[in-house]
């Protein structure tokens, strides 16, 4: 990713299938969604991404980001803006980040291997810097990534996003087929997939999908499409006003009572305080 004459890249994306295949990179990835959303993966991580998104990945992380379908209907209104950097983590030299003023950077560096939702004051700071950023030449670019990262390091509110145990199993030949149990997985999750259709898709048996998911994900399938169900429940919630019961079977659960108790669970809130929280801000 490393372009000549840089040492770090930073761009703009107008396009949104740039992130859309579940991969993974040396480079630590610092990305901000101005325009577009959709699922976000990283590493055991799921959950729904927004306009005004902020994320760090951290080296070798896997993840990918799949916008709504709507983005990629013909002529559609709906637009992809996503500016993004990536860098090593010794481009600036093999003994930077052990000054010790860097004491805090190096510990956010680190955070960054489980993956890191930026929020309050510095998700705008990271952004506003990532926009100069990628129009910015010479050392004004290095200057410009050390205050987003200086910014990110001096928040008091960084969430990570997978597991802390999480290992990602590097096998490159494999990114393919959870790409298809993903892709097959969005389209479907409002009805009943049954065992034998994904593991179809994966071209596996069923009794070795259910090793092979949770040995590369860390959660059953089930417990996937729950998260997947809830995530887009959450949007529903946020879009539309309509009844939360029938909000419940549009995402793909079969009652109430279910769709209540995954919903608080995995969200710590019900989903008329999720809906009253947002509507308030």
């Amino acid at each position: 990713m490393k372009v000549p004459g840089h040492s770090f890249s930073a761009r703009r994306d107008l396009v949104p299938h740039i992130n859309n295949r579940w991969h993974y990179h040396a480079e630590i990835e610092l990305i901000h969604f101005k325009k577009g959303e959709g699922t976000q993966f990283i590493g055991d991580s799921i959950k729904r991404f927004k306009p005004g998104d902020v994320v760090m990945v951290g080296s070798n992380l896997p993840h990918c980001w799949k916008f709504d379908n709507i983005y990629f209907e013909e002529n559609t209104t709906a637009n992809a803006d996503v500016r993004v950097a990536h860098f090593t983590e010794n481009f600036w030299g093999e003994n930077f980040l052990s000054l010790p003023e860097n004491n805090n950077l190096k510990a956010v560096l680190e955070k960054a291997g489980r993956g890191l939702q930026i929020v309050g004051k510095p998700r705008q700071v990271v952004a506003e810097l990532l926009e100069q950023l990628i129009t910015s030449t010479g050392s004004k670019r290095i200057i410009l990534l050390m205050e987003a990262l200086s910014s990110i390091s001096g928040c008091k509110q960084l969430s990570s996003l997978s597991s802390i145990g999480f290992k990602p199993d590097f096998v490159d030949s494999e990114n393919e087929r959870i790409n298809a149990i993903y892709e097959y997985s969005l389209k479907n999750f409002k009805g009943k997939i049954q065992l034998q259709q994904i593991a179809e898709i994966a071209n596996i048996s069923p009794n070795s999908f259910c090793r092979y998911f949770k040995s590369r994900t860390r959660k059953t399938y089930s417990q996937f499409l729950i998260e997947l169900r809830v995530g887009h429940a959450c949007k529903l919630l946020i879009e539309n006003n309509q009844c939360i019961k029938r909000l419940c079977y549009e995402s793909g659960f079969n009652n109430f009572t279910s769709f209540h108790k995954y919903f608080k669970l995995i969200t710590g809130k019900s989903p008329l305080t999720y809906q009253k929280e947002f509507t308030a801000k």
